[in-house]
């Protein structure tokens, strides 16, 4: 492991003592771990078919990064404290109390060395959702105040001021202005009625603004009623990442209140994989109850619209590689999708070595890239991807998450690789075919 004083502490409440942190998060452990996270925990066969599937692992070579060993002190606290031998675990000392030391250790496996992609789960015989587990045992690392400082920072800015890359209300209205006279196409603001509610990535907003334009382009060509309000904008939620479930609450809720609030139908969802985890399945938990609406991630909406009729495109005569995004295709179910457009678009799609739900993560979803320190292991994954795409010899890379965008970015400049991964949202409003004149 990496030297401890390398990872900052997060305790709001002060400095705690190693006892009290180790208590926190101990308790916490036990608090979420459920029927399901139960069976998962007693269910490891030791296979190690999970290594095989994790970036990290294949990267490195490393046995501490092997998946199932990211739950070792989550497993400990369950079966030391409330598994179905407990009692004698504490007896004969089989088990010991989780320590703060040993959390700190942790922290490099739970948050450096992990997206939370789901391969790991995909390949597990015994069926354990892996990545589910840890995010449940971030919870408990954050209640220990042992949260990377900088996705803690992210996470906290986002709470406060609406946004975890500062584009505040003045801010996003200020741009949309500024796109909307750039680019001579409405950018409909806090509308009090519409039945399409979109929702944004601050990547987007500040990085990659086209995508926003190419968004509007393609609602206005589809003749969708439909806003952006000021009032639940933000998409991404690292409320979820960081492992503070008030924060996921209070984000979520932002966007459920504003979609009741205007009567939507669909809460459209931006290029972004984590956003549609914490919605489209977590947001119901969230709310208490099921969603009154839709959730669409944008590959969906652009699939269904094209199906119809509705979104009308010129062919683009190019060989092109998608990246799936894990969150949107093997956690969420959104395969087919992007690969509908795709083939709407005429495209010919060159699939990678793994491909949809078996395809490798970009190395810096679940708040990695948020967080510097992993900057070399997440560079390793990311050269498994990199590779992958290349072998493909497709003219074009195209994804639908602004995250993995912002990783490919990142991963091209350190490699100096000769890529550029592009919008899928922005291809399609780039090849927007002009609607036929309504007749007399």
């Amino acid at each position: 492991m990496n030297d401890m004083s390398a990872r900052p502490r997060y305790d709001k409440q002060g400095e705690r003592t190693d006892a009290e942190r180790a208590a926190a998060a101990t308790s916490t452990f036990v608090r979420e771990v459920g029927r399901d996270a139960a069976l998962y925990l007693e269910s490891c066969i030791h296979c190690g078919n999970c290594a095989e599937a994790c970036q990290f692992y294949l990267a490195t070579g490393e046995a501490k990064y092997t998946p199932i060993w990211k739950l070792e002190p989550l497993k400990q606290a369950y079966k030391r404290e409330v598994g179905p031998f407990s009692w004698i675990y504490r007896t004969l000392g089989l088990k010991h109390a989780v320590t703060a030391p040993q959390l700190e250790e942790w922290q490099e496996l739970l948050y450096d060395s992990c997206t939370m992609c789901g391969r790991c789960t995909l390949a597990c015989p015994m069926g354990i959702d892996i990545a589910g587990l840890v995010g449940l045992a971030r919870k408990g690392m954050f209640k220990a105040g042992l949260a990377p400082a900088e996705l803690v920072a992210v996470a906290e800015r986002a709470e406060r001021e609406g946004s975890p890359l500062g584009a505040t209300p003045k801010v996003l209205r200020e741009r949309l202005e500024w796109l909307s006279d750039e680019h001579d196409v409405p950018m409909r603001l806090d509308a009090p009625r519409a039945d399409v509610l979109v929702t944004l990535s601050s990547i987007e907003i500040m990085k990659y603004p086209d995508a926003l334009v190419a968004t509007a382009r393609i609602l206005e060509q589809a003749g969708a009623s439909w806003t952006i309000t000021s009032a639940g904008y933000e998409a991404t939620n690292f409320g979820m990442l960081s492992g503070n479930v008030d924060w996921q609450r209070k984000m979520t809720m932002k966007l459920i209140d504003a979609a009741i609030a205007c009567s939507a139908k669909v809460v459209l969802l931006p290029e972004c994989g984590h956003a549609y985890s914490a919605l489209r399945w977590q947001g119901a938990e969230m709310l208490g109850k099921p969603l009154p609406f839709r959730v669409l991630h944008i590959s969906e909406f652009l699939a269904e619209n094209l199906a119809s009729g509705k979104i009308k495109v010129r062919p683009l005569d190019k060989t092109v590689a998608f990246h799936d995004p894990c969150q949107v295709s093997r956690r969420g179910g959104a395969t087919r999708a992007p690969r509908e457009v795709l083939a709407a678009l005429g495209m010919a799609l060159l699939e990678t070595e793994d491909s949809g739900d078996l395809s490798f993560c970009c190395g810096g979803g679940g708040g990695v890239i948020a967080n510097s320190r992993a900057d070399a292991l997440r560079y390793g994954a990311f050269e498994i991807k990199m590779k992958q795409i290349d072998a493909t010899g497709a003219e074009l890379a195209v994804t639908s998450c602004a995250n993995c965008r912002q990783t490919f970015d990142d991963g091209a400049a350190h490699f100096h690789w000769g890529r550029e991964m592009g919008s899928l949202v922005e291809l399609v409003a780039d090849r927007l075919a002009a609607r036929p004149a309504a007749g007399p």
